[in-house]
């Protein structure tokens, strides 16, 4: 079924194969979220929704997770593709957040080690977290120093921002 080689390590194939049978169930949050490819289990997308009552209300967001070998004592890397403009997505954007930051002591000692990457965390879990994270911003650590200045100086123009290209995204 899967090719090992192309998945990373047999633990990393184990666990990905796992979270994505939990993904494929019929309950899932996230049932859009899976292996491009499902020979190679360590490149997938997701398809984010965007949050009720937020900018993003209405779109539907393409990512790309990639997953390192030794997955899940280090976490993938989520980049958005295209890109979404927002405090806490990078310019090409990957997506800033302390579930995907190293495991251990932050070395700007800004993060406590219990709100980064930890291998209990999950892709669910990642996905929750963006979804909370395209409804409230940390400006506090911003990725994207434009879209923090806006968010925090002028908001109604940030929000216009966001909302013009969720229509461009969808095509209206």
């Amino acid at each position: 079924m899967f090719n090992s080689s192309r998945s990373g390590s047999a633990a990393a194939t184990r666990r990905l194969t796992l979270e994505y049978k939990q993904l494929s169930a019929p309950d899932s949050l996230f049932p859009a979220c899976g292996p491009i490819d499902e020979r190679d289990l360590l490149h997938w997308e997701a398809l984010v929704p965007g949050p009720d009552d937020s900018p993003f209300e209405g779109g539907v967001f393409t990512a790309k997770l990639t997953f390192p070998a030794s997955y899940p004592l280090e976490p993938p890397v989520m980049k958005f593709d295209p890109p979404i403009f927002h405090p806490n997505v990078y310019p090409d954007g990957t997506v800033c957040i302390s579930i995907l930051h190293a495991p251990g002591d932050d070395p700007n000692m800004y993060e406590s080690s219990s709100e980064r990457w930890s291998p209990v965390q999950s892709i669910e879990k990642i996905l929750l977290s963006v979804l909370s994270m395209l409804a409230e911003p940390n400006v506090e650590s911003g990725a994207n120093i434009d879209a923090c200045k806006m968010w925090r100086d002028d908001r109604k123009g940030y929000e216009e921002v966001v909302r013009k290209s969720v229509r461009e995204q969808l095509g209206l």
